[in-house]
């Protein structure tokens, strides 16, 4: 999604090798992410000689927490049983958690990840 961001223009695709290169990760296993990201709403994809994938968001818009619920949604809502003794109280404390992390995902832009750091020159 940073690489994605980075090359955000509202039209361009980028290319799944290229995406795999640049994030040095196996292009069979970030197609499966991408996948979870185009029926997350997030991203567009296109096939073909030309095809690629694009943002359907602008980075601005886009937050870890949306990231999250596309790819991971079982991080924000863990499966917690309140049998036994101590169960509803660690049920209530990993709810205080996941709102707290939740909170925190809302708060970082996709288009802030997606800033290059800036060169200094001596």
């Amino acid at each position: 999604m940073v690489q994605l961001a980075r090359q955000y223009d509202g039209q361009s695709l980028t290319r799944l090798e290229e995406l795999a290169q640049l994030e040095e990760v196996s292009a069979n296993f970030l197609v499966q992410i991408l996948n979870d990201l185009k029926r997350g709403g997030l991203i567009t994809s296109r096939r073909g000689k030309a095809g690629g994938y694009l943002l359907q968001i602008a980075p601005h818009e886009i937050t870890l927490l949306n990231i999250t619920r596309a790819v991971e949604p079982g991080m924000l809502v863990p499966e917690i049983s309140h049998n036994g003794q101590s169960g509803r109280r660690v049920c209530q404390a990993w709810k205080q958690v996941s709102l707290s992390l939740e909170k925190e995902l809302q708060s970082i832009s996709l288009d802030s990840l997606s800033m290059q750091s800036p060169m200094f020159y001596i």
